[in-house]
């Protein structure tokens, strides 16, 4: 599940409705539908009618020596209104974050943009391209190929990516239900992707392989108003099977759970309400509050039982809206390594 902190722009919102306004109405933008057929290539590009957006990449990479390092790259859309305008009447607003973790760094940035005017956006005409100022996605049509560029004060990388197994619509075929009011977004993954590149850091150039986990998602009204936040894992087993987990946590009600496993030929098994569960081990201190780094998580109809740990405590994101994000161990019934992203500490 990935976040649009980009409506906090949006001077209609009100912080009070969920966290960051994403349980505001959605007002006369389109909401998701259960039952509608995914398409592709169509629905790797933009849906301006649908207020929130975003494309959403993280990798667990090592270099030669064995030195674990993360990766993010990101583009959110946000729209003023339900229909877009050209030149500088766009309704579309763009943010990037891009990110890399090592266990003793983590090194973050951000651009916003506006659309309209070729400073940001994402394109399917030619192959697949998205972009904000000097920062690229691009590859095939079908995302199975991917070239992926970004920078920032004092880091920059240069990735390749192959998918080794097809795309995984999360839900129910795509359909993503977010609380027990039945707030929901469209949302899949393409969570098998191979890396391999050079990262640039203060030490110097760094040939990194790994692997990656992209997200898509698109929705109005994704949260319910008392839900102040969420934690949201992607595993990545060693034996080729994938797990995605998330929690999104209430103020004052239930917290709500949804859950796929995925089998490493990329068959997926979407889990109900309540079957994931994610239990808070270890706290750090980071940026002058405290968030939950080590993690106790089970899917029992899976004999899934682990404990993940961040590869850094400290991977803040000191973003326009601050969050905390980074690459994360797998011990337990399983090994491997992931991603965890938390907002609303």
């Amino acid at each position: 599940m990935k976040w649009i902190l980009l409506l906090l722009f949006l001077p209609s919102v009100s912080l009070a409705q969920g966290f960051s306004g994403l349980g505001s109405d959605a007002a006369s933008f389109a909401v998701p539908e259960r039952g509608t057929s995914l398409s592709f290539p169509r629905d790797h590009g933009p849906h301006p009618d649908f207020r929130i957006e975003w494309w959403y990449l993280t990798a667990n990479l090592s270099a030669e020596d064995g030195t674990p390092y993360g990766l993010q790259w990101t583009l959110f859309r946000s729209a003023l209104a339900p229909k877009d305008a050209a030149g500088w009447n766009s309704t579309q607003l763009w943010m990037g974050h891009a990110a890399v973790t090592t266990p003793f760094a983590h090194f973050v940035t951000e651009r916003l943009a506006r659309g309209g005017i070729g400073q940001a956006g994402v394109s399917i005409k030619d192959g697949f391209e998205a972009w904000i100022d000097e920062w690229h996605m691009h590859g095939t049509q079908d995302l199975n190929t991917l070239k992926m560029t970004a920078n920032g004060i004092d880091f920059s990388y240069d990735m390749n990516l192959l998918a080794q197994g097809p795309l995984v619509l999360q839900g129910d075929g795509g359909f993503s239900v977010k609380s027990s009011a039945g707030q929901a977004s469209y949302y899949y993954s393409q969570p098998f992707y191979e890396v391999e590149g050079i990262l640039s850091l203060p030490e110097g150039n760094i040939a990194v392989t790994g692997d990656a986990w992209m997200d898509r998602e698109w929705s109005s009204q994704p949260l319910a108003a008392d839900q102040t936040g969420w934690n949201w894992f992607s595993l990545s087993f060693d034996g080729g099977a994938r797990m995605m987990g998330f929690v999104l946590r209430s103020d004052g009600g239930a917290d709500y759970t949804s859950s796929t496993w995925i089998d490493a030929d990329g068959i997926s098994l979407p889990m109900p309400n309540g079957a994931f569960q994610a239990k808070a081990l270890e706290w750090s201190e980071v940026a002058q509050r405290k968030v939950p780094t080590t993690w106790a998580l089970s899917l029992p109809d899976k004999g899934v039982e682990l404990t993940v740990s961040a590869l850094n405590t400290q991977a803040w994101m000191e973003t326009s809206v601050p969050y905390w994000e980074g690459p994360i161990s797998i011990e337990g019934s399983h090994s491997g390594r992931g991603y965890l992203e938390m907002t609303g500490y």
